[in-house]
């Protein structure tokens, strides 16, 4: 059997080092924390996961926080196009 993912809009920001501040007051309170200016918390379902310079901090569907290393989000997601204002 084969199986097509639905397509869902996602919330995501990149860490780049430099903003680690920035993603954790995106994140809900606690979801996301600082280890060591190099690297961060989630604070996922599975547990705690280690988000890296580089990868994607993601918002999932029901709330949930996860990384997600570059290759594999460009790889699963694309750029939403913004709805035009009326």
């Amino acid at each position: 059997m084969k199986f097509r993912k639905k397509p869902v809009v996602i919330e995501a920001v990149p860490f780049t080092g430099a903003n680690g501040s920035e993603v954790i007051r995106w994140a809900d309170r606690g979801a996301v924390t600082d280890i060591d200016g190099g690297s961060l918390a989630i604070h996922a379902l599975e547990g705690i996961m280690r988000a890296n310079i580089g990868d994607w901090i993601i918002r999932g569907v029901k709330g949930e926080y996860y990384p997600c290393k570059p290759d594999i989000f460009w790889a699963t997601y694309e750029i939403e196009p913004m709805e035009d204002e009326e």
